[in-house]
């Protein structure tokens, strides 16, 4: 504006210029916001795209006659199947009875693995007395602790929660005591500095810390729960997934058998989906699962 201008020193208030910034700011926000929307779908996108051609090249491989229907049926034949099962409720049925078991057995082996981990974590006495044992029955394969597990708890519903507990124990423990034990110590140190007490310490450094270790033992768990259950289901099962599966054996129904691992494919992929909108949910304030961060 010239000195000149008669508005100086008449009693007229001068506004600002307007800034040239600020309205490119906001769209460039915007389209940054946009671009990482669409970065998101296009990788939600890919990510099914390989289970998809596998489907397509194996419905193609099937209708052109270079696959025996006997030994891999193709997709649409176990969809039917699945339609078939679906509309007698057998399905359903027998898919609520592994759910079941599987949680409960998750529950209960989620709970005793972060008891011990946070246990074994802050004391090293605990080490001593609990962790050598614990890595000794880790050790057990499923197929190998079966007949011991029938002996004491035969071939009930106690039997096939007790592996799927003891399957989700040891990935919670190890990944809880790995993820107290790598605590920032310059954090510790910025507690006692401040005075903080031993619970908030606890409650607002190192369990925040640990966290995404323990998630990631969540994850792992969450596998290993259903690997344990379809063990379990192989022996004296009258319902579930592995029971249908067992029955579909006897009489060679191949599309029933593959219909029963892909739901079991289904559920882990959907469990796995679960775990990761909880660690995004529990670790916004971490850099790394921050939205947007993967």
């Amino acid at each position: 504006m010239s000195l000149a201008d008669p508005r100086v020193g008449s009693g007229y208030a001068l506004a600002p210029e307007p800034s040239l910034r600020a309205p490119s700011a906001r769209p460039s926000a915007r389209a940054a916001a946009a671009g990482a929307a669409a970065r998101q779908r296009w990788l939600l996108a890919l990510s099914w795209a390989a289970p998809v051609v596998v489907l397509i090249v194996w419905e193609a491989l099937c209708r052109g006659g270079y696959v025996a229907p006997h030994v891999l049926p193709a997709p649409s034949k176990v969809v039917q199947t699945a339609i078939k099962l679906a509309s007698t409720g057998s399905l359903f049925s027998d898919l609520g009875v592994s759910l079941l078991r599987a949680a409960t057995g998750f529950a209960v082996g989620g709970l005793i693995g972060f008891s011990l981990g946070v246990t074994v974590g802050f004391s090293r006495l605990a080490e001593a007395a609990i962790d050598r044992s614990v890595q000794m029955i880790r050790a057990v394969p499923f197929l190998a602790a079966l007949p011991l597990t029938i002996i004491w708890f035969g071939v009930g519903e106690a039997q096939k929660i007790f592996l799927v507990s003891l399957g989700v124990v040891f990935p919670i423990y190890i990944n809880t005591i790995l993820g107290i034990r790598q605590v920032d110590p310059k954090l510790l140190e910025l507690a006692r500095v401040q005075g903080l007490s031993g619970w908030t310490t606890i409650r607002r450094i190192i369990l925040p810390g640990a966290l995404p270790s323990i998630l990631t033992g969540v994850r792992y768990a969450l596998a290993v729960a259903w690997l344990a259950l379809v063990v379990a289901e192989t022996v004296g099962a009258q319902a579930g997934l592995g029971f249908l599966a067992m029955d579909a054996r006897e009489f060679l129904r191949t599309d029933v058998i593959v219909l029963t691992i892909l739901i079991y494919a289904l559920i882990g992929a959907g469990s796995d989906s679960i775990a990761r909108l909880l660690e995004r949910r529990l670790l916004a304030w971490h850099p790394n699962y921050a939205k947007g961060a993967r």
